[in-house]
């Protein structure tokens, strides 16, 4: 008989652009990670199911499915769970402050941690001058990123035959473009003015697929990144101390202390 697994225990966590619908979401990952822990609320923190991508063209595994599944597992088992929709979830909008089954969709929130913290929570893609004022560049713009992910999951299937881990090609190039570079630091600020404005400590947000946690002139900056490149989320602990999760890392590092664990017995 199988020895039952221990959830580790959060008092919050943040997951944002699963890009359930696609290709390049990693369900199987993004599975593992909600069935390892407990916690008393889950933030989805938009991007969550690619309605521009399902508009194109279908695609539906049995793990994303799995996914939404244990998300309202969650919610039955207890978890407070609120859903801020993003750009390519923006249907969810027409829903905003009402309950859909038991999620509660919010077009943004405020968040205090357990140490007294006030975070404003939101996608952020309204920050994004590219799909506010130009959004037929930002579909050829996703066209591309979804072929790169694409080059990006043949490649690490190559690595998974070679025996070697998860690798984020399309962070990579992403990281050596100085125009994405530059975007991005434009875009981090922007978030913080925003939290600023609010009055609040700290903002977390999603959009841009990079998984950050810095301050911005006094104000924390949290990004929880995504579950197509990075497989990344925020967490809060009982005390309030905020951590980034990089779930394929810590994965790949427990199973190589499992096997050492293994030979030395």
């Amino acid at each position: 008989m199988n020895a039952r697994v221990e959830r580790t225990r959060h008092r919050t966590v943040w997951v944002s652009d699963t890009h359930l619908g696609t290709r390049g979401c990693r369900a199987d990952l993004l599975l593992e990670f909600l069935r390892s822990f407990e916690a008393e609320t889950l933030y989805l923190v938009g991007d969550i199911i690619d309605g521009w991508r399902l508009k194109k063209s279908w695609y539906w595994a049995p793990s994303h499915s799995e996914v939404v599944h244990e998300v309202l597992a969650m919610a039955r088992r207890g978890t407070r769970v609120i859903y801020v929709p993003g750009n390519h979830d923006e249907v969810l909008r027409e829903y905003v402050g009402l309950m859909v089954g038991t999620l509660e969709v919010q077009r943004q929130a405020i968040h205090t941690t357990a140490d007294g913290r006030r975070l404003l929570v939101l996608h952020g893609d309204q920050f994004d001058g590219i799909v506010n004022h130009a959004k037929w560049l930002a579909k050829l713009g996703d066209w591309a990123y979804t072929l790169t992910l694409e080059l990006n999951r043949q490649f690490n299937a190559a690595r998974h035959r070679m025996g070697f881990g998860y690798w984020s090609l399309s962070a990579y190039l992403k990281g050596m473009v100085k125009g994405a570079v530059s975007f991005i630091d434009n875009f981090e600020h922007a978030i913080a003015e925003e939290a600023r404005r609010h009055g609040v400590d700290g903002v977390v947000c999603g959009h841009i697929h990079k998984a950050e946690m810095r301050h911005i002139e006094g104000i924390l900056y949290c990004n929880d990144g995504d579950w197509v490149e990075g497989c990344t989320a925020l967490v809060e602990q009982p005390d309030g101390t905020l951590q980034l999760i990089h779930w394929a890392e810590e994965r790949q590092t427990h199973a190589s202390r499992t096997r050492v664990a293994a030979y030395a017995a």
